[in-house]
């Protein structure tokens, strides 16, 4: 969806540059070039872009859930690791890019969801994206949110990143975060609460071309992701009228179930020992999440979270 609307975006800037218009393209460049810093300082969120009627009806077709199990107070800032990325990240977006899910259920935080500074790079696409709450996903937007003295500031990182939406298959329970730890350095760097985050279905929205490790296929898609930074997964779903092929998402329940806090003391210059062991306890608390409610969604019971 969202490269999509990135693709219309650029090819309405050619439009401008290549047509009667051009000088609005001037103008555009120039305050692209003053805002360029935006991303990473915090955004430029919209309520009323956020607050859309059509992100209601987007949030009801699958539908999206929001699902608390422990109070956030708004005097601490948080940092949300999601899991699992798929390849739509519906959940993240549906719940903490629109309101009023969790506006409602966590009143006092600001959510920032955290994604690939390329995408801001896309003209007019970036303006959406960043009235929408989404921000660059750089150490220094990050450090930016957390940096609230008032507490009050939830980051929400997609902890698996792009490689992990290679593994988007209907029932993996694969996630990229053994050696992904640069989260756990900047919750303590900044004091910031980890909060564990699983969203049940989000791997069901779409069928992914069999891409086994060590396959010609996995191996040119993860070249790819190094070289452009993001994954291509292959993908389908459904269509408009039929259900048979297509590339919009399955209807599919997602249900982002939100931990309990794991306190972290503010530690400038925490230790490999240091990260390593929050590290362990986070992986704990995740599984643990998980373990609790994948039965009330569709789980069987001998199946668990990978970690790789």
């Amino acid at each position: 969806f969202l490269s999509l609307v990135a693709e219309f975006c650029c090819g309405f800037f050619v439009i401008l540059i290549l047509g009667n218009f051009w000088f609005l393209a001037v103008l555009y460049l120039l305050w692209l070039y003053l805002d360029w810093g935006t991303p990473c300082a915090g955004g430029r969120r919209s309520q009323w872009v956020r607050s859309w009627t059509v992100w209601k009806y987007f949030r009801e077709y699958f539908p999206i859930h929001l699902i608390k199990t422990s109070e956030l107070n708004p005097n601490h800032n948080y940092l949300l690791g999601f899991h699992p990325h798929g390849v739509l990240v519906a959940g993240a977006f549906g719940n903490f890019c629109t309101d009023p899910p969790f506006k409602n259920l966590f009143p006092g935080l600001t959510p920032y969801l955290h994604i690939m500074p390329i995408w801001f790079g896309c003209p007019f696409f970036r303006e959406y994206i960043m009235s929408a709450g989404m921000v660059s996903a750089s150490k220094e937007s990050v450090s930016h949110v957390l940096n609230n003295e008032g507490g009050g500031h939830a980051s929400v990182i997609v902890i698996g990143g792009a490689e992990e939406s290679l593994n988007a298959h209907p029932g993996s329970l694969t996630l990229n975060i053994l050696k992904r730890k640069g989260f756990i350095k900047m919750a303590l760097k900044h004091g910031a609460h980890l909060v564990p985050v699983f969203s049940f279905g989000e791997n069901e929205l779409f069928k992914q071309v069999a891409n086994p490790k060590g396959s010609w296929l996995r191996n040119v898609q993860e070249k790819l992701q190094k070289i452009m930074g993001f994954a291509l997964p292959l993908f389908h779903a459904r269509g408009v009228f039929q259900y048979s092929f297509g590339l919009i998402p399955y209807r599919q329940p997602i249900h982002t179930v939100v931990g309990s806090p794991i306190p972290v003391k503010k530690n400038l210059n925490p230790t490999t020992e240091e990260i390593d062991q929050l590290h362990a306890l986070y992986l704990q608390k995740l599984k643990k999440l998980f373990e609790e409610h994948k039965s009330n969604y569709g789980i069987p019971a001998h199946k668990s979270l990978i970690f790789e």
